[in-house]
């Protein structure tokens, strides 16, 4: 994918500076996966920019997709430790260092809605004290 000095890619605005973004979004988008979702993490977390939400079919495309990702990268330099929820691949996390891809089954998506907690305000939220 070329981008030009930014481009909206699933409603978040990505900048030629972040092509790894960009990269496994096209990623994604080639393995079928489905209801993509990027949130951006800055000022939020420490543990990454971004956190990329992708619905797959089956466990067993959850694990392809996440073989895919990781072998794709790694082509490009960037290497991925092993990644979490394997054998069963109903959440795969998949480490790509400044971006962590999240791969669910549709149920196990709908369950954990990690969007509403990630996309709150946390700024906003007061602490209650029992």
């Amino acid at each position: 994918m070329k981008l030009k000095n930014k481009e909206i890619y699933w409603g978040v605005q990505i900048s030629s500076e972040n092509k790894l973004l960009a990269k496994i979004s096209a990623i994604l988008d080639d393995a079928k996966t489905e209801s993509i979702s990027i949130i951006n993490l800055k000022n939020k977390t420490s543990i990454a920019d971004f956190f990329v939400i992708a619905t797959c079919r089956s466990s067993r495309h959850t694990d392809a997709t996440a073989n895919e990702i990781i072998r794709i990268l790694k082509k490009i330099g960037i290497k991925c430790p092993n990644p979490s929820g394997r054998p069963q691949c109903d959440w795969v996390i998949v480490d790509a260092g400044e971006v962590i891809i999240h791969l669910f089954r549709s149920e196990i998506r709908e369950l954990y809605n990690l969007e509403n907690l990630w996309g709150m305000n946390f700024e906003s939220v007061e602490n209650k004290t029992a």
